[in-house]
């Protein structure tokens, strides 16, 4: 049994690996007012955000239910991951300009 076990930790690293590239949204927010003002997503997959701070003074683009909150500097950009999530609509805003409108996630079965 003990030997099994060495056999299958030297073949490991042997295997195959694919990574799954997970679908990408790009938003941009300029002073408070994001492009494109909501995106839709298939609900219960993972995917990614790209944000792009374009404006002339910082952001924050967050939503507190789903613990996103990414805070950016003047011309700079990151991303967040988003798990999977039930159909619905979830809102987020810039914390900096919370007067503006906003950005929302339709998530659809």
């Amino acid at each position: 049994m003990r030997i099994l076990f060495f056999v299958v930790l030297w073949l490991l690293p042997l295997l195959p690996t694919h990574a799954v590239s997970l679908p990408n949204y790009n938003i941009t927010i300029k002073n408070g007012k994001f492009n494109p003002e909501k995106i839709e997503v298939p609900a219960w997959q993972r995917f990614k955000i790209t944000v792009q701070n374009t404006g002339i003074s910082p952001v924050e683009f967050e939503n507190l239910a789903l613990r996103v909150e990414k805070v950016l500097g003047l011309d700079i950009g990151s991303f967040v991951v988003i798990h999977p999530l039930k159909p619905g609509t979830y809102h987020f805003v810039d914390e900096f300009h919370i007067d503006m409108a906003g950005f929302d996630i339709i998530v659809r079965e």
